[in-house]
């Protein structure tokens, strides 16, 4: 007899549960763990998200595709307001069982790096961080030799006629994107007639409240780490703070952002 579905055995809470393994003895390092096991499984989601939104657009279903991005920048969201439950984490509180975490960091998450790939942002060398998990190597060097979102959204506007040249539409996409002026001159175009291209510009600012949303965490990211352990060095041997900082500059999708100067 097939039993009943629960919504323990459902969730699989058991195995769930059980997967905090604190190294120390201190009570707030459950919380540690909790918050980034947390924001992986957010990651998780964002990634499969992103996957159907890639494929809509790729196809050029553009308008439901924007269910799938809303739902990344409402996740964005909760993962930034974590960083409120980190931060009653006191100095004192994580000195105590900081040095049980060796050199493991944030900064390692592949899942993270993934997603920035797939919004455009790639560089290789993370891959170095993950030679000892073939899988999330893998999936990480898919990712970055993958077109991205942005990728994706350059060639719908290639296919509404605007005319993008070859450096752009058959550049390396396992390099990192450079903005080009013909691209910024055709957004521009799909802003100033709203109208007319109203798909494309709706997707172009479904693209901005992922990246706004990106910043977003990343600002606050760099908040909370100041406010917990000032400017010391991070556990996964970056600046630390200066390092965070540095990324407060990256935008995945440059000329949404340039455009609107010359508005």
């Amino acid at each position: 007899m097939t039993r009943p579905i629960t919504y323990a055995g459902y969730l699989a809470l058991d195995d769930l549960l059980a997967c905090q393994h604190p190294l120390s003895d201190q009570h707030d390092e459950m919380l540690f763990v909790i918050i980034h096991q947390t924001k992986e499984l957010w990651l998780k989601q964002i990634l499969h998200e992103l996957a159907l939104a890639q494929q809509l657009v790729r196809a050029g279903d553009l308008v439901p595709a924007y269910k799938s991005m809303a739902r990344i920048s409402r996740i964005q969201a909760v993962m930034t307001q974590s960083w409120d439950i980190l931060a009653t984490l006191t100095p004192a509180d994580y000195l105590r069982f900081r040095g049980v975490l060796g050199t493991s960091s944030g900064f390692q998450s592949d899942q993270f790096r993934r997603v920035e790939a797939m919004l455009g942002l790639k560089d290789a060398r993370f891959l170095a961080h993950h030679e000892d998990r073939p899988d999330a190597h893998a999936a990480l060097k898919a990712a970055i030799e993958a077109p991205s979102l942005y990728d994706d959204a350059l060639h719908q506007l290639a296919r509404a006629g605007f005319d993008l040249p070859p450096e752009v539409l058959e550049r390396d996409i396992s390099a990192p994107y450079e903005p080009h002026p013909a691209v910024e001159a055709a957004w521009l175009t799909v802003y100033r007639e709203s109208e007319r291209y109203w798909a494309l510009y709706q997707l172009a600012e479904k693209l901005v409240d992922l990246d706004d949303a990106l910043l977003t965490w990343r600002h606050k990211h760099v908040v909370t780490v100041e406010r917990i352990i000032g400017r010391k060095t991070g556990t996964g041997g970056t600046d630390g703070v200066g390092y965070l900082t540095e990324t407060l500059k990256r935008r995945c999708f440059p000329e949404l952002w340039s455009l609107r100067t010359r508005l």
